[in-house]
């Protein structure tokens, strides 16, 4: 049988065995068919063969093989993206909702990454095939600015600096519930829900240490409208941490238990700020996007309400 080759470099999410650190990456894969691959001497860690109990650290390269009946080809699509900025070595995306950041094992076409392809000539290697360019990753419902890498000395300067702290990523989120402690800090370890693989926790087991800050924008009768600060990038982490507090995002299916009035199934998380430092000409840039037009509509209709009192 032929052998697909994927690999990819640990980011933020380091510190987890290598077993449970595939299964958190690659969600179609259990953590049980995980250890059977490293068993099998089928996953390295830079060129090496590692026990499963192995701890990964930011930057490993990790290879596996995994069975695949044809050849793996990402392919160019012609998929509209916003490119609110580019030059020779980094680009910067407003990337809508719906869309997901990089292709998966079964999915591989109508990604970002399959639009980036398209549109923009040169991306950084570092990441392997699958995710090109790709620096760091906001989830599929959640819209708004990534940093691209088009080549990988960018990619190498961003993505220690994006573990130094040196880039800042904010957030504006619609919460329900109202929030009354104006600012604050969620600091609460995350990792994978024991009872549901396919979402993450605030747990101590098998966790890494997760900081979110807040601050209130507005409170509205039964919503909060809020900006958050990231100082640690888990999966799903402010997400997580909302729902953690009793405040989840409108819209989360995932995290959310709570219907909404508004009838929409697609979280109100957007990334509309990120500053850091160019990794050529070192000066400081800052980039802002817009909501998106549901987003606005939804805070003007909230606040439409509470003026006529309703």
């Amino acid at each position: 049988m032929n052998k697909r080759v994927v690999e990819f470099i640990v980011g933020e999410d380091d510190g987890y065995r290598l077993d449970y650190y595939i299964s958190l990456e690659m969600n179609e894969l259990s953590r049980n068919y995980a250890q059977k691959l490293i068993k099998e001497q089928a996953v390295k860690v830079n060129d090496e063969y590692k026990k499963q109990s192995y701890i990964v650290n930011e930057g490993d390269k990790i290879v596996l093989s995994l069975p695949e009946s044809k050849e793996l080809k990402l392919e160019k699509e012609n998929i509209p993206i916003d490119i609110i900025y580019e030059d020779d070595d980094i680009a910067i995306i407003n990337k809508p909702q719906g869309l997901v950041v990089h292709p998966a094992p079964g999915n591989f076409s109508g990604t970002l990454v399959n639009a980036l392809l398209y549109h923009i000539d040169n991306l950084s290697s570092i990441n392997g095939i699958i995710r090109p360019g790709i620096v760091h990753r906001i989830d599929k419902d959640t819209s708004g600015l990534l940093i691209i890498a088009k080549n990988n000395n960018s990619h190498k300067i961003l993505s220690d600096d994006l573990k130094e702290h040196k880039i800042s990523r904010e957030y504006m989120a619609l919460s329900h519930g109202e929030i009354r402690d104006l600012d604050g800090t969620i600091d609460a370890p995350i990792g994978r829900d024991p009872k549901n693989r396919k979402k993450m926790a605030v747990t101590n087991i098998n966790s890494k240490n997760a900081i979110t800050h807040f601050h209130v924008l507005k409170i509205f009768p039964k919503y909060t409208l809020l900006k958050l600060k990231l100082e640690t990038g888990r999966t799903h982490q402010i997400r997580v941490h909302l729902s953690f507090i009793k405040h989840p995002i409108v819209g989360d299916v995932l995290y959310s238990r709570n219907t909404n009035e508004f009838g929409i199934n697609k979280q109100m998380l957007h990334a509309y700020k990120i500053s850091f430092n160019h990794p050529t000409i070192k000066e400081r840039m800052t980039f802002y996007a817009p909501l998106p037009q549901e987003f606005k509509n939804i805070i003007k209709y909230l606040s439409k309400r509470e003026y006529n009192g309703i």
